[in-house]
C-alpha cells in the first residue's frame, strides 16, 4: 500500500475534541478499528485514521458533525466500504463516521410503493425486506451482501440492472442529509412530483460524501418481475458480443440484464473458485443473458435464429433457479476470483456502446506496444456501455514497481476513453484514485461549479476531504 498524495495535512484530533465526541457516542481508537474502518476494496492506500464513531441516529450525526466542523475536524463518511475508487480511505488521521449501526428498515408502503431505510441498511437485506410484498428496490450488484444503501446513493450506485432500472437516482425519493456543520436537511417529501425549485436530493446523490451525510433515505420501488430465462452464450469476438445485443434489444422480451466476460476472467474463475464454462466449446467472449419473456414459443424461436444466424458459437438457458443462480456466479464471482489469482489494477469506465470494439483494440494494442506481457480481464455491464478493465499485476514485478507503472497506464487508457467520448468512471465514483484525471471527463467550467458547491454546502472542507478534486 502506498500513501495517498500529499493534498491536504490535518492535525492529529486532540484530546479534548475525542472527549467531546465520546460525551455523544462512544468513539473507537483501537488499531484493529482504525485499520479495518481506514480502507476500502482498493486497498491501495495504508489506513490510518484517527478514531472511529459508530452513530445509531441522525440525531447523533448531526452532534458529531457540529463538533468536528467547530474543531475542523476532518470526516470521513464509511458505509459497507466496497467502494473501488478510494471513496471511503481513511489515511491522514481523519474522523470516520460509520453509519453501520443504522440499519432500521421501516415498513413497506404497498400502495405508494416506498420504503424507508436508514442509510446504514445492507442492500440485500432491503431486498429481503420488501420481497414478501411481491416488490424489489431494483439496485443490484454483486457486493449486495455487504453494501450500505447510504453508500449506494452517496455513489450513485450502478450495477447489473442498470439497461432496466437506471442508476441508483432514479430509484430515491426522499433524503435526509447532514451538512457539514450539523445542520439537518429534510428532503423527504416521497413525492414522485415536486416542481418547487432545484431538486436538492440530486445535488447529494453521487457526490460521494463530499457534500453532506446521508443518514435516511425512502426508496422508490418497483413490482418484482416475472419468471426470469438466464442464458449463458459463447460468441467469438466482441464485436460479435454487440451483434447478440442488438439482436436482443429487438427481441420477444425483456432484457433485465446484459453482461460480458472474456475467456481470461473464465480462467481466473476457474483457478479460484473451480467454476467452469457450461459450455461445450470454449469462446473468447461471454454473454450472461438475463430476459423477462411473456412467450415461452416467441422467446425458443428468438433462441434458434440467433444459432442460426451463428451469432453464437453455444449456448445454455438455465433449466431452474439453481441452474440460474450457477450462471450468474459465473459473472458476480469475477472480482473476487481475480483479487484472489493476482493483483488487479481496476478501471471502470464508460462509452458509447457501438465505440465499445474500436476501444478495446486500440487498448490491446496500445498495452502490446506499451506493456508486453500484461495481462489484461475485461467484464462488464454492456447493455449500458460500462467495460470493467483489470490489468493484472506480471509476476515479475513486485507491487510497488506494478502500481506505479499501472498508474502510468491509466494516462494512456483515459485518453483513449476521452478520443471515444466516454467516461473515466461508469459507476465507481472518483474518490481519490481518479481525481486527477477528472479533467477528461469533465470541462473545467463543470468542475468550477463542482468546487462551488463545495464550498457553499462545507465551507471549511472537512467532509471527505481530498476525494474527487482537491
Amino acid at each position: 500500500m502506498t500513501d495517498p498524495p500529499a493534498c491536504y495535512e490535518w492535525p492529529v484530533i486532540a484530546e479534548a475534541v475525542l472527549a467531546e465526541l465520546a460525551a455523544v457516542l462512544p468513539v473507537e481508537t483501537d488499531a484493529e478499528t482504525l485499520a479495518a474502518y481506514g480502507k476500502d476494496w482498493t486497498r491501495v492506500h495504508d489506513p490510518a485514521p484517527g478514531a472511529v464513531v459508530f452513530p445509531r441516529s441522525t440525531g447523533e450525526v448531526s452532534r458529531v458533525m457540529a463538533i468536528c466542523h467547530r474543531h475542523g475536524v476532518p470526516v470521513v463518511p464509511s458505509g459497507g466500504r466496497t467502494g473501488l475508487a478510494g471513496g471511503a480511505v481513511a489515511a491522514r488521521g481523519e474522523l470516520v463516521l460509520s453509519l453501520e449501526r443504522m440499519r432500521a428498515i421501516g415498513p413497506v408502503d404497498t400502495v405508494g410503493r416506498t420504503v424507508r431505510v436508514e442509510a446504514g441498511a445492507v442492500t440485500e437485506a432491503v431486498h429481503a425486506a420488501v420481497e414478501p410484498h411481491d416488490l424489489t428496490w431494483p439496485v443490484d450488484f454483486a457486493s449486495k451482501g455487504s453494501s450500505q444503501v447510504g453508500g449506494n446513493i452517496a455513489t450513485n450506485a450502478g450495477g447489473v440492472k442498470v439497461i432496466r432500472y437506471g442508476l441508483t437516482r432514479q430509484w430515491v425519493l426522499g433524503l435526509t442529509v447532514v451538512l457539514a456543520d450539523g445542520r439537518v436537511l429534510d428532503l423527504d417529501a416521497a413525492l414522485e412530483k415536486n416542481n418547487t425549485g432545484v431538486d436538492l436530493r440530486q445535488l447529494f446523490i453521487g457526490s460521494e460524501g463530499t457534500l453532506g451525510v446521508i443518514t435516511e433515505a425512502t426508496l422508490k420501488l418497483s413490482r418484482l418481475p416475472g419468471h426470469l430465462d438466464v442464458f449463458f452464450l459463447g460468441v467469438g469476438s466482441l464485436a460479435g458480443v454487440l451483434r447478440v445485443f442488438e439482436a436482443a434489444r429487438g427481441g420477444p422480451f425483456t432484457i433485465s440484464a446484459f453482461e460480458m466476460l472474456t475467456d481470461r476472467c473464465l480462467a481466473r474463475l476457474t483457478r479460484h473458485r473451480g467454476l467452469v464454462s457450461p459450455l461445450s466449446a470454449p469462446a473468447t467472449h461471454y454473454v450472461l443473458l438475463e430476459v423477462e419473456a411473456p412467450d415461452r414459443d416467441r422467446l425458443d424461436a428468438w433462441m434458434e435464429e440467433l444459432v442460426e444466424r451463428e451469432l453464437v458459437t453455444d449456448g445454455v438457458r438455465a433449466a431452474g433457479h439453481e441452474q440460474a443462480r450457477a450462471l450468474w456466479e459465473l459473472r458476480e464471482g469475477i472480482s473476487e476470483s481475480l483479487s484472489a489469482t493476482g493483483l488487479p489494477h481496476k478501471n471502470d469506465v464508460a462509452l458509447p456502446i457501438a465505440a465499445l470494439p474500436a476501444f478495446c483494440a486500440a487498448l490491446e494494442q496500445t498495452f502490446e506496444a506499451r506493456y508486453p506481457g500484461w495481462e489484461i480481464c475485461l467484464f462488464g455491464h454492456i447493455g449500458d456501455g460500462n467495460l470493467h478493465v483489470n490489468v493484472m499485476k506480471p509476476d515479475a514485478l513486485d507491487k510497488a514497481a506494478f502500481l506505479a507503472r499501472a498508474h502510468e497506464a491509466d494516462r494512456a487508457i483515459f485518453e483513449l476513453v476521452r478520443a471515444h467520448r466516454g467516461s473515466i468512471s461508469a459507476e465507481h465514483g472518483i474518490g481519490l484514485l481518479k481525481r486527477e484525471w477528472l479533467g477528461y471527463t469533465r470541462s473545467p467550467d463543470e468542475i468550477a461549479l463542482m468546487k462551488g458547491l463545495k464550498r457553499v454546502l462545507d465551507p471549511t472542507g472537512i467532509l471527505n476531504p481530498g476525494k474527487v478534486f482537491e
